[in-house]
């Protein structure tokens, strides 16, 4: 380990969420891209048919089939096929299926957004640095706020609820920028249910040279958070992501069914909820007591791993009542408990917000004990399947050269046309 990944027998985590590079081209050339897009030489660029037979080796995953599949690259919508490639995707059995993009395509086109969600998209992980110019002209050669926000305003009129905005946080270029995105990750809620910020990693084409300059962790995002909302967001409101193992844990065993575990290294992200309530915005730990419920939760989940499952159910209601202060919630979870009914707690989803924060590793802060409970997975055209930080720190170039097109450079991909777009969508604008 690291070097002989496939996943091999270290490995203690299953695939929760599952990563196709469906390209290497891309229509930017980000000087931070981790990934090298659409200018490492040669043309990545796996067929319909080498997709399919990866989206098969994640379903067929034991003992639980992977759940959610996110297509990137590359800048994945300059293949024309992708509304096929994401109904291929829903066909198979994917749940949760996702792309990761710089918002370009979305800009320019409703129609294009209203195809995506035709073909069967859940989610948009859109890139989406800062609400100013400068760090977009600093991180990826060129303004492309105006684009983002028409990609949110087109995805909105296609019908999309879930977009998740991305932003690559680089200390001295964005990270006076945490309140803001959160505020206006608020303001748009009717459509962005996710702000997951991302710490830069020195990876691909970002400077070896630079990265005292522009590193930043998580502990740090998170103090930011605290300083630039006014304390409303405080450090102590964010949680490592394995804390949702007991709730996941108690689903599968509520649905009688296996479901993937929560359980990464705790030091690979963090997250929090916030709640809106009458006008009203907080964070989960205003409204539940979060430590008991997980005490909780775990005394329940041995219950029912006993085969006391109406006793569990009966002290899980009272504990609801005593540990839980947002009505809503409270109601819709005695549904679930006792009825198994999710329909309120998919109400509930259009009341929160996530804010998260993934920090990738490179080669100066990889971690094996981190690796081997990644649970975001890349599927190779080989058939293996490769952990996220694996993949960009040693295995990328290998699996993409030796599943290039041969004889093939990569196609000049152009770069967008950013000022002429921009200037488009303004010209909308004050139509």
């Amino acid at each position: 380990c690291p070097y002989d990944c496939g996943i091999c027998p270290n490995h203690k985590s299953s695939t929760m969420l599952a990563i196709i590079d469906v390209t290497n081209r891309c229509n930017l050339r980000c000087p931070i891209c981790f990934a090298h897009s659409g200018a490492a030489g040669y043309l990545y660029e796996p067929t319909k048919l080498q997709i399919r037979k990866m989206m098969e080796n994640l379903r067929n995953n034991d003992p639980v089939k992977t759940p959610a599949l996110q297509f990137s690259g590359g800048e994945p919508t300059v293949r024309d096929d992708l509304f096929e490639l994401i109904t291929m995707a829903k066909e198979l059995g994917f749940p949760f299926v996702m792309v990761d993009t710089n918002g370009i395509k979305m800009a320019e086109s409703v129609q294009y957004c209203r195809d995506l969600k035709n073909a069967g998209l859940d989610s948009v992980y859109l890139q989406f640095d800062a609400l100013t110019p400068e760090p977009y002209i600093n991180a990826r050669g060129f303004d492309l706020l105006p684009i983002k926000h028409q990609a949110i305003a087109n995805l909105r009129e296609a019908g999309f609820t879930n977009i998740v905005l991305v932003p690559v946080l680089i200390k001295g270029v964005n990270d006076d920028q945490v309140g803001d995105l959160i505020r206006f990750a608020m303001e748009n809620k009717d459509c962005v249910k996710g702000l997951n910020f991302q710490p830069i990693a020195i990876t691909g084409r970002a400077s070896k040279k630079e990265r005292e300059k522009v590193r930043i962790t998580i502990p740090k995002l998170m103090k930011l958070a605290e300083e630039q909302t006014e304390g409303y967001l405080k450090q102590e409101d964010w949680f490592p992501v394995p804390t949702l193992e007991p709730l996941t844990r108690f689903i599968a065993n509520n649905k009688k069914e296996e479901e993937v575990d929560f359980c990464c290294h705790p030091h690979c992200g963090m997250g929090t909820l916030l709640f809106f309530d009458d006008g009203d915005i907080s964070p989960i730990t205003h409204h539940v007591k979060v430590d008991n419920v997980l005490d909780m939760l775990n005394d329940i989940n041995q219950k029912m791993k006993d085969g006391k499952t109406l006793r569990a159910k009966i002290n899980l209601v009272s504990g609801v009542v005593k540990n839980l202060e947002f009505k809503p919630l409270t109601k819709y979870l005695k549904d679930v408990i006792l009825y198994n009914d999710y329909h309120g707690v998919n109400r509930i989803y259009h009341q929160r917000l996530f804010i998260g924060a993934m920090h990738f590793m490179d080669p100066y802060n990889f971690d094996i004990d981190r690796l081997e409970r990644c649970v975001i997975h890349y599927a190779t055209p080989d058939g293996r399947i490769i952990p996220f930080c694996s993949m960009n720190n040693f295995h990328r170039k290998e699996i993409e050269t030796k599943h290039s097109i041969q004889n093939e450079i990569i196609p000049q991909t152009p770069i967008a046309d950013i000022e002429a777009i921009n200037a488009k969508i303004l010209g909308r604008q004050n139509a």
